[in-house]
């Protein structure tokens, strides 16, 4: 019946009862909302865990605990001399062709290894410098753009660049993880038959830092590996970065970070084929990956090289933590993110060692 045809009495009931089911939808909403607000609170609340050293000296006169120990060399010689020597101070002299994983920086960005920093060890080993595309925007979301940006950089002066997801992806089983059961990795990563890890260590907007862990896990991964990292494994599309990232729990990111890296761990023969470099200089709150990182507020600290990637990123924290001067924003966002998670999952998993010995090589160079 139209409401031409209806009563004045009848109109104003017709007219209560749409009001009544306008204010039962309204109501139904803001209900669902509500859930929907405390489930994705508690979804994505994370605890923050204190910083401890793990130093062996240090769990020992606390009589603390640990399963195991990891050696970590150490020099304050940030050069091409002190690079070299860290690498040498590991006694290995891998075969066949040699892959440096590092970043080659956002566009603007300047923080990132220099070229002329190592150039004598990538060349020494006739290495190739090797990323992955980004999966968000920026000037390395695409190979051709990327290329041009490591050439801007200078690397494409002292070796041979390879974006390892040029041509795809290639999946790698994720053992013992607990969000990840596979990684997809840069195809070319099947080409290589020892991988250096040379990682500038910093801190990182999301992870709240970027050292080994992160280089082999995110670094290694392709576009839309790196979107199954940062979203625990719920999406597998690179163009879903943003919101995948805002609803992923911090602690499920960090721990698929710790997963995919032991992934690349135990496809490199179970870590026989890969070793782990971290300098610590130019040492941001931002990543490389920020194409204008926040100034660097402490000194350079100095390089480290070990075969265990959860010892050495320990050790690099320890460091940052036990550095009294300028180091208070850097270890601000290392705990604001709940960074130290990673270590810990890693331990859990095996993938190495929190507990470390830190070799000094200065103290063999000045004898």
């Amino acid at each position: 019946m139209s409401n031409k045809n209806l009563t004045p009495e009848e109109k104003k009931a017709r007219s209560k009862k749409t009001l009544r089911v306008i204010l039962i939808i309204l109501g139904v909403f803001l209900v669902a909302s509500g859930i929907f607000v405390i489930v994705m609170i508690r979804h994505l609340h994370y605890d923050i865990q204190p910083h401890e050293f793990y130093d062996i000296e240090t769990l020992q006169a606390e009589g603390r605990s640990y399963n195991g120990v990891s050696d970590v060399y150490f020099t304050h010689d940030v050069s091409p001399e002190g690079l070299m020597r860290a690498y040498q101070a590991l006694g290995v002299q891998p075969e066949g062709k040699v892959a440096f994983k590092l970043s080659t920086g956002e566009g603007t960005d300047t923080l990132y290894l220099s070229p002329d920093l190592i150039k004598d060890l990538v060349q020494s080993m006739d290495g190739n410098i090797v990323e992955c595309n980004t999966a968000y925007k920026g000037t390395r979301l695409q190979t051709e753009m990327h290329m041009q940006t490591a050439q801007e950089h200078g690397f494409t002066d002292i070796a041979e660049v390879d974006i390892m997801d040029r041509d795809g992806y290639m999946v790698i089983p994720v053992e013992g993880g607990t969000h990840l059961t596979e990684n997809w990795v840069g195809k070319n990563l099947a080409d290589y038959d020892y991988v250096v890890t040379l990682t500038h260590f910093k801190g990182h907007m999301m992870a709240g830092f970027g050292g080994a862990l992160k280089n082999i896990s995110i670094g290694i991964a392709s576009s839309d590996g790196k979107m199954r990292i940062h979203s625990a494994g719920l999406l597998n599309n690179h163009i879903f970065i943003d919101p995948g990232c805002e609803i992923t729990n911090q602690d499920d990111f960090t721990e698929s970070m710790a997963e995919a890296a032991k992934s690349v761990y135990d496809y490199e023969n179970h870590g026989e084929n890969i070793i782990f470099i971290n300098v610590l200089n130019n040492l941001s709150v931002d990543c490389d990956c920020d194409p204008n990182p926040h100034a660097p507020e402490m000194e350079d600290i100095g390089i480290m090289a070990s075969f265990d990637p959860v010892a050495i990123d320990q050790a690099s924290v320890d460091q940052i933590f036990a550095t009294t001067e300028g180091s208070a924003s850097l270890q601000e966002r290392i705990l604001s993110k709940n960074g130290l998670n990673i270590l810990k999952h890693g331990e859990e998993i095996g993938l190495g060692n929190r507990a470390y010995r830190l070799i000094d090589i200065d103290e063999d160079k000045a004898e």
